[in-house]
């Protein structure tokens, strides 16, 4: 085989660099969504959660925020848009599936928790930075 081919010899051109709006945008989505993230943790903290992992990436895909409240662990999926409702809406089945296949590996990585329950919550951050909560969100969905 060809140094450096594919399986039949070939190689991948290039992928031209993003323009620089784009890789802009792309930043302050990022920034935004961390920043959500840090107003879902301090709501979670001030509301009596244990939050025991954070931007946890598995094979499967990736979790926002995983807590613990008596027993019952919470798995939090984090939007943020212009409103709670808009933030709702952009949760896909796709999106559910991969959150749940992660957080099975992440359970399992963490066996002593959960031992009241698991539920995956949905927190929503809107624009202003306010959050709301969908309470065991996917059962719901």
């Amino acid at each position: 085989m060809p140094r450096g081919g594919g399986r039949l010899g070939l190689t991948r051109a290039p992928r031209p660099a993003p323009a620089p709006a784009r890789r802009e945008r792309g930043r302050g989505a990022e920034r935004a969504g961390r920043d959500a993230e840090e107003a879902a943790c301090l709501w979670l903290a001030e509301d009596g959660w244990e939050i025991f992992a954070r931007r946890v990436r598995t094979a499967r895909g990736e979790i926002d925020i995983a807590a613990e409240r008596e027993g019952l662990v919470a798995i939090i999926e984090v939007k943020q848009r212009a409103t709670h409702d808009d933030a709702a809406a952009s949760i896909s089945a796709r999106q559910q599936a991969r959150l749940m296949a992660a957080a099975e590996l992440l359970l399992a990585r963490h066996p002593a928790r959960g031992s009241a329950g698991v539920r995956f919550d949905v927190l929503l951050v809107d624009a202003e930075g306010r959050v709301g909560r969908i309470e065991d969100a996917f059962r719901l969905m």
